[in-house]
Parts: C-alpha cells; sequence; structure tokens
C-alpha cells in the first residue's frame, strides 16, 4: 500500500520528531520512515502478541544467538528433500507450541521466525492444539540454499537500538510517547477478518481508535488509519474530521475466491485510509 499512500495523500517526512506503530506486524511503514524521513529521532513500535514482540527482542538484544538458532535450524533443512522438509516443519511446530519451554527466550523466537519463513504465505494462523500459539500450515518448501537472509538481521539488529519496543494494547502503548509531534500509523485487525491474530478488536474496538486519531489529529500529529471498506459506510459515518481515501487492490494471496468453474482466481477488495486532512495541503512536507 506505500505506493498507492505517496501517490496520494502522500506521506509526511517532515514536521514530526517521533514514529509510532501500535500494530506492528512486519513494520513495513517503519522502515519507510527510517529510509526517508532523517529528521525522526524516536521510534515507538508496539504489538500485542508477545509472540511478534519476542522476534524483535531478540534481535535487538540476542541477535548472535538468535542466528546462531537460525543458522542450526536451516542446517538441518536444507538438505532435506521437500517430504523431509515437511515433516522436519510439523515436527519442529507441534515442539514450539507444545514444548517450548525446552528453550530460552531466543531460542524460542528464533524457533518461530525459521516457521514463519518456511511456513504459509507469511500469514498467522493458530489452532485448538496450539495453546494459542502460531500454528500456520507449511509453505511451498521450495528454498534452495537459505531460509533467510543474514544481512536482513543484522540490519534490524542495528535500527532496533533506536526503537523502543513495547507489548502492550494499543491505548497504552500510545501514552508517553517522546518528542514534540509524532507520526501515529494505525494498522489494526480487518473489521471482517478471518484471523484476528488471536485477539479480538470488534468494531468498538474500531471506533476507539478512530476517536483517538481525530484527537491526535486535533492535537497537531498526524494520523494514518488504514483498514478494509466493507462497504457499510462505517467509515463515512465516523471519520469525523479526518479525511478518506479508498484504494482498489486484488489480493492474491491467502485471499481466492471460487469461481463456478471451481477454479480460483485472485479476489478484488477496497482499502480504507482515514488521515489528517491537513497532510494534502503540505506539499513541501510528504511524499
Amino acid at each position: 500500500m506505500i505506493p498507492k499512500y505517496i501517490q496520494s495523500p502522500g506521506i509526511p517526512i517532515s514536521g514530526y520528531d517521533t514514529f509510532v506503530e501500535p500494530f506492528f506486524g512486519g513494520g513495513a511503514m517503519m522502515i519507510w520512515v527510517k529510509n526517508n524521513c532523517p529528521n525522526v529521532q524516536n521510534f515507538v513500535m508496539n504489538d500485542i502478541n508477545p509472540e511478534i514482540v519476542g522476534i524483535y527482542t531478540s534481535i535487538k538484544n540476542d541477535v548472535e544467538n538468535f542466528v546462531d538458532r537460525m543458522e542450526e535450524l536451516s542446517a538441518l533443512y536444507i538438505p532435506l528433500n521437500k517430504e523431509d522438509r515437511k515433516k522436519f516443519y510439523y515436527d519442529l511446530r507441534e515442539e514450539y507450541t507444545q514444548r517450548w519451554d525446552q528453550w530460552n527466550k531466543t531460542q524460542e523466537s528464533a524457533t518461530l521466525y525459521f516457521l514463519m519463513k518456511t511456513g504459509f504465505n507469511g500469514i498467522w494462523q493458530v489452532n485448538k492444539k496450539s495453546n494459542g500459539r502460531f500454528a500456520t500450515p507449511s509453505g511451498l518448501l521450495n528454498q534452495k540454499d537459505k531460509v533467510y537472509d543474514r544481512w536482513n538481521v543484522d540490519a534490524w539488529h542495528t535500527f532496533l537500538q533506536n526503537v523502543d519496543i513495547r507489548c502492550e494494547d494499543w491505548e497504552q502503548s500510545c501514552q508517553n510517547i517522546p518528542g514534540d509531534c509524532a507520526f501515529y500509523f494505525m494498522d489494526p485487525p480487518y473489521r471482517d477478518s478471518f484471523t484476528q491474530y488471536g485477539q479480538t478488536f470488534d468494531d468498538q474496538s474500531h471506533l476507539d481508535l478512530i476517536n483517538f486519531c481525530a484527537s491526535r489529529d486535533t492535537q497537531g500529529d498526524f494520523v494514518f488509519y488504514c483498514n478494509r471498506d466493507s462497504d457499510d459506510d462505517f467509515y463515512e459515518k465516523n471519520k469525523q474530521q479526518l479525511s478518506l481515501n479508498n484504494y482498489s487492490i486484488t489480493y492474491t494471496a491467502g485471499r481466492r475466491k471460487h469461481e463456478e468453474d471451481g477454479k480460483k482466481s485472485a479476489k478484488s477488495a477496497k482499502e480504507v485510509l482515514l488521515y489528517s486532512p491537513r497532510i494534502t495541503s503540505l506539499e513541501d512536507f510528504f511524499v
């Protein structure tokens, strides 16, 4: 979505010194801000999922042992054929969901990172037997000579030294924000999502979040709130003073629909963005 945001309404690159991402996940927007906004001094990342936060915390504070665990698992996995790789994946996943106390926190997080790199499309799923932990099915398992990029882990390690990592409810994570002016990027679970990453985020939660965004905009901060439009006027009715953009997109992975002949095709959808209305008028401050 970042290229679409750049086109309209534009992403502010100055006028704030703090970037806050309370629903972090993969952190694509934070990395974009890091690479394009040299005046931003403070970064606050938060995710309510402790498994996800554990990966970033381990990479920040214990990267060598994190890499050692990744190399250990990769060395066992890469020589295997696809059938044996599948068995390796599900055996490891069972250990991760049932016997994770055999590892320290860094080993546990690196094991999850390995599973996410070899799982299906980076999707997060749980099941009844997984104790609420990551249980996504295996992916294509077609890696040739490596499972992950060491340089990427090292780059994250360096960047995270300047990041305040939090694992809280989004409201708690938005307290005690440093700096004079912030850019809040809100990417909560989809309203009609089939998966909530193990969490409940209903329409009242979305309303609370939109109210917070409107309040921070009134206070002079920048806000982005993105989600999927369900064609029920929810955002038009509740956006308050925030501006609204819609974007037509196509899901090419994980969101297939069945045609009448039984074939599967990509699914069209509409993304929505609520944002500070002054952004489009700040021609010197956005790209």
